[in-house]
């Protein structure tokens, strides 16, 4: 089973993906002017946007979910499954929970699985 998991932002158009999560209830670091320049891919953006009330929630249903949706697809035979997150501008909040899909699924995921992760727009302003 192939795995694409990908951040976007939504202001750069909506994503060909079989699973789209909107995160922008999420805290977003673009409103911290320390903050604004940096990428999800830093530790600082990560805990601002995940440890908080609601981000340790969502991630603690969001991981479960995809790991259910992913094996169901895996035993209807599909052979593979693209799943976005997206928030406004695809630089902070989608990154921040893409990384972490990431480090649990790389831990739980099979030899013959392949997961391949990106930031469509993190480069954009």
């Amino acid at each position: 089973m192939k795995l694409t998991l990908y951040s976007f932002g939504f202001k750069h158009g909506y994503p060909d993906a079989n699973i789209a999560w909107d995160v922008r209830f999420l805290p977003n670091p673009y409103w911290e002017e320390h903050l604004r320049e940096h990428t999800g891919l830093k530790e600082q953006i990560a805990h601002y946007v995940l440890d908080n009330a609601t981000g340790q929630e969502f991630l603690k249903q969001l991981a479960p979910l995809l790991i259910l949706t992913l094996n169901s697809h895996k035993t209807g035979g599909r052979e593979e499954l693209r799943c976005a997150i997206g928030c406004t501008g695809g630089r902070h909040r989608s990154v921040a929970v893409v990384e972490y899909l990431r480090g649990v699924l790389t831990d739980i995921l099979g030899r013959e699985d392949e997961l391949t992760v990106y930031h469509r727009d993190i480069e954009k302003k």
